[in-house]
């Protein structure tokens, strides 16, 4: 029998009975676990010192973000500053720094969304940051601008100009501190370096246009958006410059370098040496300082990387390199090489791409004539550029546009029409005219008769636009009058520059011209104006077309009225030039218009601000006739108030000086003034109302406008403050000017006969006519004049009533209470000088025919009139008079309690009249 062996497997399978757990490994691994919730309260706190954005980031965070290799991470750092920046501006302020060197870093990122990102964030910034504040910061951003714009990735080096404009516009003085580096930027942006092949060493590289397939935009296009910006740049640098220009016409700047503030001078303080007057040359821009020592510029101890191209050499290497670039692109867009059959007609593009070349071009010409030697350059650039220049320039001009048509889509509602529409939105008239500017700067009177060829076609070219009648605007005749001036210095015989004249007068009889645009003609026919008036008498030849617009100023000037103050003063001005010259046709002229401009209600006097009024009174002194209308205009322009004081004023003191009172050693102009008038306008001015308002105030009655009293037959007319202290103000200068007339005794009768006729009569007079008359009295009163019985009655009356009107005036009367101090001295000094009138006054004093409630006013006056100490003597002259009229009072209050004011009235009598001192002193009546 065999034996079974027996074979032992290394796995045994192990049988579980059904219901039971298997049980546990030796090596069973145990995976429970425990978990419990951890809880950082402070991590959850939002910063108590940095403010956050809302996804509760703040400036450290967002900021060590833009370090970080995902673009998306980056993008949206950027626009987290942004948002929280304009939340919390103050921000700024405080990480300065770390916000400008990390915005500046991402100017090179390879994602097009984060240096888009970039530039939405300058340009926030920007109008945040002032230029003082980014300045210790800015060669870090020029820094990395140049990296950008010298950049391999095409992609970087076009959103660098987006860059570069923002900088253009915000920091512009920043900017072309670099000059230097940038230019070289701009050159590389467009060309590159080629070994010539006329030299066999590497000391010269030559520059050529380059071409880049992989650009977005065409190769023109590229270089137009390059130029674009050096247009700008190149303008930013002229612009800083801080000399100015002498050739052609330039557009107002609003810089503060350009703005000359006058100084006033109040004559009576410099003579009581309360003020000091300082006198400088050159404008008052700078003193002059006479020194045979030369102090040398900060700019000359640089060198000439620093200096940019405020350094002769600097400009002469850069106008090397970059002329010959603009012609080769000038040649591409020109129109040989693009339709030769249409001539002279140009696509929108290329008209784009030459008018940046040309004005490229005209910015560098600008900062060739900073230079101290002008002429020199000039040669140069004539020697150097003026063939290819007539060349390739002036080989199809005048250049115009090609209009490109577009077909509107059709519109079922207007039927089936093709409309035509324009997309070029380019001036091609600007175009010549920068290219006239250049050529005609290369130009002058020596070589006249080598460029006598092209120089025609430009006046002619200039001539036919100023004639055409078409609507300019201001660059345009900007630019076209700075050619037309160049013209005229380079020829300057009659033959030549009249025609040139006479276009020019014909766009200035345009009607409805902008301001902007009348603003540069007149300032070229000034300019004309002044430099032909500079020619000695023995060459001069007057321009016809220059006195008819200098013969029309006038009549303009009175038709502009208010519509325009601007051009108003600029009008001024010119015609202020001109009088002072004697320009015969103008004087004329305005002569002829003056009775417009001055005309109280509606002339050019009164309804221009203060400044343009002074001007208009000065225009008075040149004015060759001053007949009695034009006298009695400017007497309602003094006494209106529509002009201040002082220069009603001014006006008289002009007048005075063109009277045969002033005291010329020389014999005044015949029939200038007549005597008669001057002295009719003085009175009507010193009166202070025409004939007609003083009729017109004949029916006026009662309260608050009338001031009335028994005891005299004048009423007072109450004038408001302002128009009291208006006239009183111009009366005081009448009287100045009565007081200098030699014969005293003459002016008084006159003086005394206007009176006499034209307000004794009267009913009611105005307060400040019954001041000013008694302040011309006793200006002019001395022991000569002999005053009649009429005269002295009228100015009794008019004393009584303005004491009568100041001793019954309420304490909360403000405004008729600061004409106290004038009216009560004026009353005062003439009953000081005139005992007679001072007599005629106290018989008035009748007061048995007033009520009751006048008794007080009248005891006030009398008690004030005998405490006053220059009236003493006179009132113990008339003491019976006075004693009269207490027993009067008296005889009225008998049976009566005696009141305190009754009282006074006895002891200023006992004391100062009774007892009859003999030397009284100097006491003046407080009231």
């Amino acid at each position: 029998m065999t034996k079974k062996r027996k074979h032992q497997e290394d796995f045994q399978k192990v049988k579980f009975k059904v219901g039971k757990k298997k049980p546990k490994l030796e090596n069973a691994t145990d995976t429970t676990f425990k978990t419990k919730a951890i809880q950082i309260p402070e991590q959850l706190k939002e910063d108590g010192v940095l403010p956050t954005q809302n996804r509760k980031l703040n400036i450290k965070d967002l900021l060590s973000q833009m370090h970080h290799y995902s673009p998306g991470v980056k993008h949206n750092a950027l626009l987290g500053l942004k948002d929280l920046l304009s939340q919390y501006p103050f921000v700024i302020d405080a990480h300065l720094s770390s916000i400008i060197s990390e915005v500046a870093a991402v100017f090179t990122d390879k994602d097009s969304g984060v240096r888009r990102a970039a530039v939405h964030l300058l340009q926030f910034l920007a109008s945040k940051i002032r230029a003082e504040q980014i300045a210790p910061f800015f060669p870090l951003v020029s820094a990395h601008l140049s990296s950008a714009m010298t950049h391999i990735s095409e992609g970087i080096q076009e959103d660098s100009l987006k860059v570069l404009d923002v900088l253009l516009e915000a920091y512009p003085a920043l900017l072309t501190d670099r000059s230097v580096i940038l230019l070289k930027n701009f050159v590389e942006l467009i060309s590159h370096q080629q070994l010539s092949k006329k030299l066999k060493s590497r000391d010269k590289l030559s520059w050529m246009l380059s071409v880049n397939p992989n650009r977005r935009v065409t190769s023109q296009q590229w270089r137009l958006n390059v130029l674009i910006r050096l247009k700008k740049f190149l303008q930013a640098v002229v612009d800083g410059s801080s000399e100015t220009e002498d050739e052609g016409l330039q557009e107002q700047k609003d810089s503060p370098r350009s703005v000359r503030n006058p100084i006033c001078i109040s004559w009576k303080l410099h003579a009581n040496n309360q003020q000091h007057i300082q006198l400088f040359e050159n404008g008052g821009l700078r003193p002059k300082i006479n020194s045979s020592f030369r102090l040398r510029s900060l700019t000359s101890v640089m060198d000439s990387a620093e200096k940019g191209l405020s350094s002769a050499e600097n400009l002469k290497g850069f106008i090397e390199i970059i002329i010959p670039l603009l012609i080769e692109c000038w040649i591409e867009a020109s129109p040989a090489q693009s339709a030769p059959i249409l001539g002279n007609l140009l696509e929108s593009e290329s008209q784009q791409l030459m008018q940046q070349v040309l004005s490229i071009i005209h910015l560098l010409w600008k900062l060739t004539k900073r230079h101290d030697e002008t002429y020199k350059m000039e040669l140069w650039l004539r020697m150097n550029y003026l063939v290819d220049f007539k060349h390739h320039f002036m080989r199809h001009f005048p250049y115009s546009v090609q209009e490109t048509v577009k077909h509107k889509k059709k519109d079922s509602f207007k039927g089936h029409k093709n409309c035509m529409t324009s997309s070029n939105n380019v001036d091609h008239l600007l175009l010549n005219l920068t290219l006239c500017d250049i050529m005609v700067s290369l130009a002058s009177t020596s070589t006249l008769q080598t460029d006598a060829g092209w120089l025609d076609m430009i006046r002619k070219f200039v001539t036919d636009t100023l004639q055409d009648g078409s609507k300019l605007n201001s660059k345009q005749v900007n630019r076209l009058l700075g050619v037309t001036w160049r013209l005229m210095q380079i020829q300057q015989n009659k033959v030549a520059t009249e025609p040139l004249i006479k276009a020019v007068y014909t766009l200035y009889q345009q009607r409805n011209l902008l301001f902007p645009v009348r603003t540069l003609l007149l300032k070229f026919f000034s300019r004309v104006y002044q430099k032909e008036d500079l020619r000695s008498q023995r060459i001069r030849s007057r321009s016809k077309v220059l006195s008819r617009w200098l013969a029309g100023l006038p009549q303009q000037l009175a038709l502009l009225g208010l519509r325009n103050p601007e051009l108003s003063n600029q009008l001024i001005d010119i015609i202020h030039s001109a009088a002072s010259r004697s320009n015969k046709e103008l004087l004329q002229s305005l002569q002829a218009t003056a009775a417009r401009i001055y005309d109280p209600l509606e002339g050019t006097l009164v309804l221009l601000p203060a400044e343009a009024q002074r001007r208009l009174v000065q225009l008075v002194y040149f004015l060759p006739c001053l007949p009695a209308s034009l006298l009695a205009c400017l007497s309602r322009c003094c006494i209106m108030g529509r002009m201040s004081s002082d220069l009603a004023a001014t006006l008289i003191g002009i007048l005075h000086m063109r009277s045969s009172f002033a005291g010329w050693k020389c014999q005044v102009q015949e029939n200038s003034m007549n005597d008669v008038d001057y002295f009719s306008f003085l009175f009507s001015t010193l009166i202070g109302f025409s004939r007609e308002e003083l009729t017109s105030l004949q029916g006026i009655r009662g309260k608050p406008h009338i001031s009335q009293t028994q005891l005299s037959p004048i009423r007072l007319y109450l004038t408001d403050l302002d128009q009291f202290l208006h006239h009183w103000a111009v009366t005081e200068m009448i009287c100045h000017s009565l007081s200098t007339i030699p014969s005293q005794s003459q002016c008084f009768d006159i003086l005394q006969t206007g009176i006499c006729k034209y307000l004794v009569g009267l009913v009611v007079i105005p307060d400040s006519t019954a001041g000013s008359v008694l302040c011309a009295i006793n200006k002019l009163l001395d022991q000569a004049c002999i005053i009649s019985e009429t005269l002295h009655k009228f100015l009794a009356s008019c004393c009584y009533s303005l004491l009568y009107f100041l001793l019954t005036l309420d304490k909360e009367d403000a405004e008729h209470l600061q004409k106290r101090d004038m009216l009560w001295g004026s009353c005062i000094s003439a009953l000081a000088l005139l005992p007679r009138l001072l007599r005629l006054m106290l018989q008035s004093l009748q007061v048995s025919r007033i009520c009751r409630e006048e008794l007080p006013v009248v005891a006030q006056l009398l008690r004030l009139l005998m405490q006053h100490g220059q009236l003493r003597s006179h009132m113990i002259t008339n003491e019976f008079l006075v004693q009269q009229i207490i027993k009067d009072i008296m005889t009225l209050k008998s049976g009566e309690v005696q009141e305190q004011w009754l009282t006074d009235l006895h002891y200023c009598f006992n004391i100062y009249l009774a007892s009859h001192p003999q030397t009284p002193g100097p006491i003046n009546a407080v009231y």
